[in-house]
């Protein structure tokens, strides 16, 4: 395991790694334009630093295999700038010698069934969560009232990960301060579930890092089981709808649970169907 190499070792094979990641990426992939003269394949170093909100020497030092450490945050940028898969993700963090927590709970797969019965219930919102908030499986309506984390990937397809790291001013989510508590506190439940699971371990030691309210909310020890919650969104299109959600657990697999959300008045209902 990369975690047993010399920090020397280690650090070389890191900065070997980036390199090789940096060299495949090609400039239009993140939107740059090509350039003439490029005399190394991919993206260049100050590219990737600007990129990924890092400075240019310390990303540098780091490509060199320079002894300085690298923080979660800051290796979550890198990975979504030099577009790595899951695979890719977990190896970085090994190497950076940092405790990697894999995207959706593994062993939670959603049955086939369930996805016509997300479908069905168009023009209403519906999807599948992990009992750690991953989002499994969802429907077009969903996709379309909350399309940021629809089409995120890894850690970034959890609704308390995309919600915590998330500034206030740029959520959708009006009255995040009186359910965010309250789905922390389903989380801490299910987390009694899964003790001494690294998974779990590892993901709310880093989300704690990121987010003080996060850590303050889990320090609560609040418990609870998923009930029915009116939650406000303003979408940017219809503006804002308030909905209610009722949570349904399949007898297949209790680690997951669809989530409805059904409008509040018919201003809200108006809004869905245009959408």
């Amino acid at each position: 395991m990369t975690t047993l190499l010399p920090p020397g070792r280690r650090r070389e094979e890191l900065a070997a790694f980036l390199r090789s990641r940096r060299a495949r990426i090609r400039p239009e992939d993140v939107g740059l334009p090509p350039g003439p003269r490029r005399r190394t394949p991919g993206l260049r170093r100050e590219e990737v630093a600007q990129l990924a909100g890092v400075g240019i020497t310390w990303y540098t030092w780091l490509e060199q295999g320079r002894p300085i450490n690298a923080s979660v945050q800051v290796l979550d940028a890198i990975a979504r700038t030099l577009k790595l898969d899951s695979t890719e993700c977990e190896h970085l963090y090994r190497l950076a010698d940092l405790p990697w927590v894999a995207g959706p709970v593994s062993g939670h797969a959603v049955e086939p069934e369930i996805q016509p019965v997300l479908d069905a219930l168009n023009p209403l919102p519906a999807a599948v969560y992990s009992s750690r908030y991953d989002l499994l499986a969802h429907n077009r309506a969903y996709g379309v009232l909350f399309p940021g984390l629809a089409s995120a990937h890894g850690l970034e397809r959890n609704v308390l990960w995309h919600l915590f790291t998330c500034t206030s001013c740029c959520t959708p989510f009006l009255n995040r301060d009186e359910e965010l508590p309250v789905m922390v506190a389903n989380v801490r439940t299910a987390f009694a579930r899964h003790l001494g699971d690294p998974v779990w371990s590892d993901f709310v030691r880093r989300l704690s890092a990121l987010s003080p309210t996060f850590a303050s909310l889990w320090a609560a020890h609040n418990v609870a089981i998923p009930s029915t919650r009116v939650k406000i969104f303003r979408h940017a299109v219809v503006g804002e709808v308030r909905l209610s959600t009722s949570t349904f657990t399949p007898t297949t697999s209790p680690e997951t649970r669809v989530v409805v959300y059904s409008p509040r008045d018919e201003t809200t209902r108006a809004r869905l169907e245009r959408l």
